[in-house]
């Protein structure tokens, strides 16, 4: 029997569990929340095919609310909503999850800069002489209506809308060989990506590490620049709608993300290069795999025609995500 490409499975899976698929709700509370991806108590089960409507935070814990809060406030970084058990889901299958929507839960989001983080501020892993730059909030009035948050600058008059495009800044799964590792951390299992590939309408693909998934997500955007330079993006709490499935012996080894128009493959590691060579060796396979170019041809293929967006650079590990318009693709196999 021909194997399946992986985007084949899992729209063959959607046919007949669209008419059938059962909705499962949960809504943490503050003592809910996880700081960790990791093996713990599921909050609850899913079926392959079910439909989760949930919420998250944002990476703040919703406590910063007005110009003098401080982020001595805050309890953990990217607090998370979760973790989710597929029923199912086995080491060696590979984790769908479609977002069919997600919404802005606020009438404002936060931005900040930390000592200590950002990518053009002094860090741990960049040391210097001169002192971190200061602890500053900003707050984003949002306009449902328009769609579009407003940018105050502190120091003058300026401000400028900028449009929303909500999106998950962190999802994944357990992590392989027990490990737990932080929210802030992006990596094979997922994780604080800050991928705005991650929005409604695209599909999620993780590798499964542990019996159940696992799934987790939180730390919501309701928009971000490239690398999100400062540390943080217009950092939001969210209502989400997502659909969970689980494709049977398919395994991947780093998340990939799929769009009407394009396949995407993540690579999450320091320095940057090594990301980028990552994420375009995972692109290749999947081309092969998916649709029969050879490693070489899919090789020469993507020097013509792929796309790089660096979304994260301030993290314990730099993201790339590279793609390929479909249109440059042969059908599937």
């Amino acid at each position: 029997m021909r194997k399946l490409s992986l985007t084949a499975a899992c729209l063959l899976l959607a046919a007949p569990a669209l008419a059938q698929s059962h909705v499962v709700q949960y809504h943490p509370g503050p003592n809910d929340l996880k700081y960790t991806f990791a093996t713990a108590p599921a909050v609850a089960h899913l079926k392959s095919g079910d439909t989760l409507e949930t919420n998250t935070v944002d990476c703040f814990g919703n406590v910063i609310q007005t110009p003098s809060d401080t982020l001595a406030k805050v309890k953990g970084d990217n607090p998370l909503t979760g973790p989710f058990y597929i029923d199912g889901a086995e080491p060696g299958d590979t984790l769908a999850v479609k977002i069919l929507d997600l919404q802005v839960d606020s009438n404002q989001g936060v931005g900040a800069l930390a000592p200590g983080f950002g990518a053009i501020n002094t860090t741990n892993y960049t040391p210097m002489l001169n002192a971190p730059l200061p602890e500053r909030i900003w707050l984003y009035p949002i306009d449902h209506a328009s769609n579009e948050a407003t940018f105050k600058a502190k120091d003058s008059n300026f401000s400028v809308k900028i449009p929303l495009n909500p999106f998950f800044g962190c999802i994944g799964v357990a992590p392989a060989g027990g490990e737990a590792r932080s929210s802030i951390v992006p990596a094979e299992f997922g994780g604080n990506m800050d991928a705005p590939e991650v929005r409604a309408g695209n599909t999620v693909y993780l590798p499964v590490n542990v019996a159940g998934a696992l799934l987790y997500m939180g730390d919501g955007h309701a928009a971000m620049g490239d690398g999100e330079v400062a540390g943080t993006a217009i950092e939001v709490p969210l209502r989400a709608r997502v659909q969970v499935r689980v494709i049977k012996g398919q395994a991947i080894h780093w998340p990939r993300v799929e769009s009407d128009q394009a396949i995407m493959a993540v690579g999450a590691y320091r320095p940057l290069d090594d990301a980028l060579r990552i994420a375009f060796t995972e692109l290749v396979q999947w081309i092969h795999n998916d649709y029969g170019l050879s490693d070489l041809d899919a090789y020469q293929l993507l020097s013509q025609a792929a796309t790089i967006h660096l979304t994260e650079m301030v993290d314990p590990n730099y993201v790339v995500v590279a793609g390929i318009d479909k249109k440059y693709l042969p059908a599937h196999k």
